[in-house]
């Protein structure tokens, strides 16, 4: 006997085996789905069910006719931080420049002095607090990066806080290392001692206590080099860690080439990508993370060029990237709406975008981010037309019931309830 039985829904799975040229979503309609130890252990139409529903389950749920998703994935966020950047955003509208406000204290070393001078249960709390935001809209798999520490202490102080969130919240935690984020005051002029005391002394310790899934590293002009993020490729390769990058925000700068060579699960941003740099993403499958937040709120002009990741069939994923100097975004619906409208991706490339490909993204394609058999029952139900309604609301969309590994999860911002039957 089946754990939950939901009827009275319609599913759009992600599910690549049930996608198909007239159906970008994998739509199954007036369909039911069991839930057994936490994983789908049916699904179908509601015709197709071998019995009486209350022979086959437990409890027995309706769905009132709504839809139901995969949970949704966000694959690349900095939501760990203390401190608040809101006023630099109106002090840039009213006309100072960014390097004003670096010199009153302001910018990315603002973020990293609150962290730092944050205990490690004032930064669970304020994370704690975002991340339900978060999964109020919709996110049950979040990747949730250090890089607002620069120290040992602090970079694991992050860590630590990720690792606390995914076993106390109902949500799939994703944990990245990314020392190589901004060069911290104490190595100012040494960007290389800087890099050699990543791999000396943080990363180590990190992977030892089983901290991080991923690697991670910011290749750019402003920050660092394709040469010195190859060499803590290097050392993540040595401790079978997986490695993902910031490439190609700002300007080529050679980031994009050395991912797709060391097989890394995404590298994200991507504005300034070459078709050469898009056929080495071919044929490593990495994953191309688009983030149209920070696009959005940087007031990006050269667009990331989604034809050739078409042309030349690369996974495109979407994530928040929420951050507070660039993507103050808690959204997944809202991303896939800007990505849609900013982007001209199809409410169908969205779709996938945050569900299977993120999870693709995270290494996570085989437990989350499409609904079938022996995946996770990681689930949300919408009170919405048909699955391309999530990428038309500028604000976002909540939905109505999040179903987390098997069980609801009640939001602490309200839900409205689901009817069942025992």
């Amino acid at each position: 006997m089946w754990d939950t039985l939901w009827t009275d829904i319609h599913v759009a799975t992600a599910d690549p085996a049930r996608i198909s040229t007239l159906d970008g979503y994998g739509c199954i309609r007036d369909a039911a789905l069991g839930i057994k130890n936490g994983r789908i252990s049916w699904i179908g139409t509601a015709t197709d069910l071998p019995d009486t529903p209350q022979k086959l389950a437990q409890d027995v749920r309706s769905g009132q006719g709504f839809w139901m998703t995969p949970g949704l994935v966000d694959a690349h966020t900095h939501v760990i931080y203390a401190g608040d950047r809101s006023s630099e955003f109106a002090e840039r509208l009213n006309g100072a420049t960014y390097a004003e406000i670096a010199q009153r204290g302001g910018g990315i070393l603002s973020t990293v002095n609150a962290t730092r001078r944050a205990t490690e249960e004032e930064l669970l709390d304020v994370t704690a607090r975002r991340v339900q935001r978060m999964m109020s809209e919709g996110t049950t798999t979040i990747e949730m990066k250090s890089g607002y520490g620069l120290t040992l202490k602090d970079e694991l102080k992050q860590l630590r806080v990720a690792r606390t969130i995914g076993k106390t919240l109902p949500v799939r935690v994703h944990a990245t290392f990314l020392g190589a984020h901004a060069l911290p005051p104490e190595f100012r002029d040494r960007q290389d001692d800087y890099v050699s005391h990543l791999i000396a002394e943080i990363l180590p310790l990190a992977a030892e206590e089983n901290l991080i899934d991923s690697l991670d590293g910011f290749c750019e002009t402003i920050a660092f080099t394709p040469n010195q993020i190859e060499r803590l490729f290097r050392a993540a390769a040595d401790l079978e860690i997986p490695v993902r990058l910031h490439s190609e925000q700002l300007s080529n700068s050679g980031g994009t080439k050395l991912a797709a060579r060391y097989g890394a699960l995404s590298t994200d941003h991507l504005e300034y990508v070459t078709e050469d740099d898009v056929m080495e993403l071919a044929h490593s499958g990495t994953v191309a993370m688009l983030l149209p937040g920070a696009f959005y709120f940087i007031r990006e002009t050269h667009l990331p060029p989604v034809s050739l990741f078409r042309k030349h069939r690369v996974p495109m994923g979407l994530a928040t990237d929420c951050n507070p100097g660039t993507s103050p975004s808690v959204s997944l619906t809202g991303i896939m709406n800007m990505a849609c409208t900013l982007f001209r991706m199809t409410p169908e490339e969205a779709f996938a975008a945050v569900t299977r490909i993120g999870a693709q993204a995270l290494g996570l394609q085989n437990l989350t981010g499409s609904l079938s058999l022996g995946k996770a029952a990681d689930m949300l139900l919408w009170d919405i037309a048909g699955p391309h309604e999530l990428s038309y609301w500028i604000g976002g969309r909540r939905p109505v019931h999040r179903i987390f590994d098997g069980k609801l999860s009640k939001s602490p911002f309200g839900n409205s309830g689901i009817s069942g039957s025992t």
